[in-house]
């Protein structure tokens, strides 16, 4: 069975970078498959149980696939809050458990949408993905009651505006009659929503299934897993501080 560095594998789990995955194991803070990590450039095998001790986890981010009918956040009556979906149950890779209280989300779905939901413990994260002047890609399959003509298409790309500002330009590319794939770089509140019914369109499903570089892919609803430090869009500015 093939072994990798424990610091590359934590690296590649987003327990942290390779980096901080080596200044935990000086400082005797990694244990492996219930052994304490004592030597820098020690090796395990993939699958094996890495445990962090409750300092070790400084940044994490994950992905959950967010069924319909669960809130963002700020729960409300009668509904689930996504975090409540961050049990050891529903972690579909293999690594230690996250605390849900140490995460924060990142980019809301409304309650009606569903697909890729970022949480982070990492402040970077956030800023670089819905920060003010962020350009993070986040990319939507959106279906219609009714087919999608080119003139609509064309207005959904540019010319829009909400809140009395014209939108960027958006990368819009029909899968068939009444499904588009719409790519922002922007997230005002509800925007996919609010620009379709500036231009008379119903939506019936909206999934987001892309961050960045963060793909939803296969994940199953209502399953989350960490995403690699290599995966995270976080501007090169700010992570001088790695």
């Amino acid at each position: 069975m093939e072994e990798e560095r424990v610091s590359k594998i934590m690296a590649k789990r987003g327990l942290c970078s390779r980096r901080e995955a080596e200044q935990y194991i000086a400082e005797k803070r990694v244990v492996v498959d219930g052994v304490l990590v004592t030597e820098q450039g020690t090796k395990t095998y993939l699958d094996a149980k890495i445990t962090l001790n409750e300092n070790g986890i400084k940044k994490v981010t994950i992905a959950l696939n967010k069924p319909l009918g669960i809130v963002s956040n700020l729960p409300e009556k009668n509904y689930i809050e996504a975090r409540e979906l961050i049990t050891p149950e529903n972690r579909h890779d293999k690594g230690t458990f996250i605390d849900p209280k140490i995460l924060h989300v990142v980019g809301r779905l409304d309650v009606n949408s569903k697909g890729l939901l970022l949480f982070t413990s990492d402040g970077r994260v956030a800023k670089s993905i819905i920060g003010p002047d962020s350009e993070v890609e986040k990319e939507y399959i959106v279906r219609f009651q009714n087919a999608v003509s080119r003139a609509i298409v064309e207005k959904l790309s540019f010319g829009l505006k909400l809140d009395g500002k014209l939108l960027k330009r958006a990368l819009i590319e029909k899968i068939d009659d009444h499904t588009l794939s719409i790519i922002l770089k922007e997230g005002k509140n509800r925007q996919i929503r609010r620009m379709c019914d500036l231009v008379g369109l119903e939506i019936t499903s909206l999934k987001r299934v892309r961050i960045g570089d963060i793909q939803l892919g296969s994940l199953p609803v209502g399953k989350w897993c960490v995403i690699p430090i290599d995966q995270i869009p976080i501007k090169q500015e700010l992570r001088l501080n790695e």
